[in-house]
C-alpha cells in the first residue's frame, strides 16, 4: 500500500469531505409529496439497471440521515457534498413548491451545521423531474429557466446556512450518456437531442448562479464536470486526430462555454448540429465562477471509430494497466495533470476535487468488518497526487471522497461499491471499511501536521 505523507502541501483549512448525491441514497421516493423523476421511469423500465434494480429504497437516507451524519464525524470529515432533489422540492418541475421536500434539507443542513459539518449543496445531480421530460427535458429552453425557478427556491430557503453552491454535476452526463449513447436517463439515442441538451444545460447553469446569486449574495458558486485526461492510442495521425476530438467531447465543450470562449468551433462541425442559440446566451453561460469542481476517475485511451457515434473515437484498453472494478484504468497522475490544466488554461482561482474513488470487491470478514486495501491504496495515490498539484500552484481547497456510502451506481446498480462506508443493503447496516479508516487517519494527520507547523 502506498503511504500518502505528504500532509503540510495542502493548506490549513482544506475541505475533506465526502459526496453523495440524492437518488444514489435517499429512497422515500413516493413519500412526502416527491413526484417521479426521470431515474424512477428509466430505473423500473426492464433492461436498463443492471439486476433490475432501482433507487426506491437505496440507502434509506431520507430517513437514517443522523446516522449518516455521525459516520461524517467518526472519519473526521469537515464537508459533505450533497444533492437535494428536484422532484422532491418542486415535484412539477416548476410551479407549487412541495414544504415537506424543503422541510428534510432543512433539518439535513442543520443537522450538519450542529456536527461542524459545512455543507455543499448540488442542485442537479440528474434526476430531472419526469414532469419536465414530458415536456421535452434538457431539449428545450423552457428547462434552462425552470432550473433557475428552482434554484431560487432552494437558495431562499436554505441560502442563510449553505454557502457552497454547485448549479450541475457532470452535465457531460445528463447529455452524452443519457441522450447520445443511452446508458442513463432519459435514455436516447440521438446526436441532435445531445447536443440541444448540452447546451441548455449549460443555459441552465448560468441562470441558476444568477439566481442563486440573487437570492444568496454571498454564495459561493461553481460548477462540477467529470474530465479526463486524452491520449491516442498511436501515433497514427486518425488516432491523434482522435483524441483531439475526444479532448473536445469530454472536456473542452464543457469548460471553453463557462469560461467565456463559447462552444469550440472544431466540435460544432465534429456533430453538425445547429446550437440553439439566442442572443445574450454567451454572457449568461459564462457567469462568474467563485470556483471549479472536477471529477476524476479514469484517463482516457482512444482510437479512431470513424463508424461508431460522435466523437467518433473508442476507448482502447492497454494490456498489464490496473483496472476498477468498473474496468476503469487506474492513473493517479492524471488528477494532477488536470488540476494543472485548469489553472493554468483557464485561469481558476479556486479548485475543488468534488468526486474522486473507485468500485472493487469488498471482502466482509467473518466479524463484520470490511477490508478493501486496493480502495484505500486509490485514495492515498489521488490525494498524494493532489498534494503535488498543489506544491505546483495549483489552488485546491477540497477533496470529497467518493462515496461516503455504498449506493445506487445508476445503470449498474447496487453491484459496483464505491463507499467509503460499507452498505448492507437488506439490513441497511453501515460498516466502516477499512478505507474510511484510512481516510480519517490522513484527516487527522493533516490536521495534526499544520497543528505542528503553526505551534
Amino acid at each position: 500500500m502506498s503511504e500518502f505523507t505528504d500532509y503540510a502541501a495542502l493548506p490549513p483549512d482544506f475541505a475533506w469531505g465526502t459526496a453523495t448525491s440524492a437518488y444514489q441514497i435517499e429512497g422515500a421516493v413516493a413519500e412526502d409529496g416527491r413526484a417521479p423523476s426521470i431515474w424512477d421511469t428509466f430505473s423500473h423500465t426492464p433492461g436498463k439497471v443492471d439486476g433490475g434494480d432501482h433507487g426506491d429504497t437505496a440507502c434509506d437516507h431520507y430517513h437514517r440521515w443522523p446516522e449518516d451524519i455521525a459516520l461524517m464525524r467518526h472519519l473526521g470529515a469537515n464537508a459533505y457534498r450533497f444533492s437535494t432533489a428536484w422532484p422532491r422540492i418542486v415535484p412539477g418541475g416548476d410551479g407549487p413548491v412541495n414544504a415537506r421536500g424543503l422541510d428534510f434539507y432543512d433539518r439535513l443542513v442543520d443537522g450538519l451545521l450542529e456536527a461542524g459539518i459545512a455543507p455543499s449543496l448540488t442542485l442537479y445531480h440528474w434526476d430531472l423531474p419526469q414532469a419536465l421530460q414530458d415536456r421535452g427535458g434538457w431539449t428545450v429552453r423552457d428547462t434552462a429557466h425552470h432550473l433557475a425557478g428552482y434554484a431560487s427556491v432552494v437558495a431562499e430557503r436554505l441560502g442563510d446556512r449553505v454557502h457552497h453552491w454547485a448549479t450541475l454535476n457532470e452535465p457531460l452526463c445528463s447529455a452524452w450518456i443519457g441522450h447520445l449513447e443511452g446508458r442513463m436517463a432519459p435514455g436516447t439515442t440521438d446526436l441532435t437531442a445531445a447536443v440541444r441538451a448540452s447546451y441548455h444545460l449549460l443555459l441552465g447553469h448560468g441562470l441558476a448562479a444568477q439566481a442563486v446569486r440573487a437570492a444568496a449574495p454571498d454564495a459561493q458558486v461553481g460548477i462540477v464536470n467529470n474530465l479526463s485526461t486524452v491520449a491516442p492510442a498511436s501515433d497514427r495521425p486518425e488516432d491523434l486526430a482522435a483524441a483531439r476530438r475526444v479532448d473536445g467531447h469530454t472536456n473542452r465543450w464543457w469548460l471553453d462555454p463557462v469560461h467565456g470562449r463559447g462552444f469550440p468551433a472544431d466540435m460544432r462541425e465534429v456533430y453538425g448540429v445547429e446550437l440553439p442559440e439566442h442572443p445574450g446566451d454567451p454572457a449568461v453561460i459564462a457567469a462568474p465562477l467563485d470556483w471549479l469542481g472536477l471529477n476524476y476517475y479514469f484517463p482516457a485511451v482512444v482510437a479512431d471509430d470513424p463508424d461508431g457515434p460522435a466523437p467518433y473515437a473508442r476507448q482502447v484498453d492497454r494490456p498489464g494497466v490496473p483496472v476498477t472494478r468498473m474496468g476503469w484504468e487506474v492513473d493517479a497522475g492524471g488528477i494532477e495533470t488536470l488540476l494543472l490544466r485548469l489553472t493554468e488554461e483557464y485561469g481558476a482561482r479556486r479548485l475543488y476535487v468534488t468526486e474522486n474513488g473507485s468500485a472493487y470487491p469488498d471482502t466482509v470478514r467473518a466479524d463484520g468488518t470490511v477490508d478493501d486495501p486496493e480502495r484505500a491504496d486509490y485514495l492515498e495515490r489521488h490525494l498524494a497526487a493532489c498534494a503535488r498539484a498543489v506544491r505546483k500552484g495549483v489552488p485546491l481547497a477540497g477533496y470529497f471522497a467518493w462515496s461516503l456510502l455504498d449506493n445506487f451506481e445508476w445503470a449498474y446498480g447496487y453491484d459496483k461499491r464505491f463507499g467509503l462506508v460499507h452498505v448492507d443493503y437488506a439490513t441497511q447496516r453501515r460498516t466502516v471499511k477499512g478505507s474510511g479508516h484510512r481516510y480519517a487517519d490522513v484527516i487527522r494527520a493533516h490536521r495534526a501536521a499544520h497543528t505542528d507547523s503553526a505551534a
